[in-house]
């Protein structure tokens, strides 16, 4: 592979920062209806690229900013629908925003959307 396809496919670091992480969570769930829940990967794909080597490794980062954004109660973590404790779940996970301290479920988290695994 040549140096210019490889610098092309490296992603921004100053782009996956925590708080560019953060205002792309965000914006993405705020231009969801109300009650749907957002898959990260779609983050991921937003910030990296569409190639896996771009949005795989930003999997990780995406899931502690999402974290902190629960624990501090801005979002909710959905577990097969259900909200989850923040600090102890695994696997295929959804995010969702909360509405006044009040948790977000319904068709965002519905057969019809695809999962997301780690």
């Amino acid at each position: 592979m040549k140096s210019a396809e490889m610098a092309e496919m490296m992603v921004d670091v100053e782009a996956t920062s925590p708080a560019a992480i953060e205002a792309t969570l965000l914006r993405l769930l705020a231009e969801r209806s109300a009650g749907k829940a957002l898959d990260p990967t779609e983050v991921a794909r937003a910030l990296g690229g569409p190639h896996p080597d771009g949005w795989g490794p930003l999997m990780q980062p995406i899931r502690q900013v999402a974290v902190r954004l629960a624990a501090e109660g801005r979002l909710v973590i959905l577990r097969k629908g259900k909200p989850v404790d923040p600090t102890a779940f695994k696997g295929i996970y959804r995010l969702a925003l909360s509405a006044e301290g009040e948790v977000v479920e319904g068709p965002g988290s519905s057969s019809e959307d695809l999962p997301v695994t780690q």
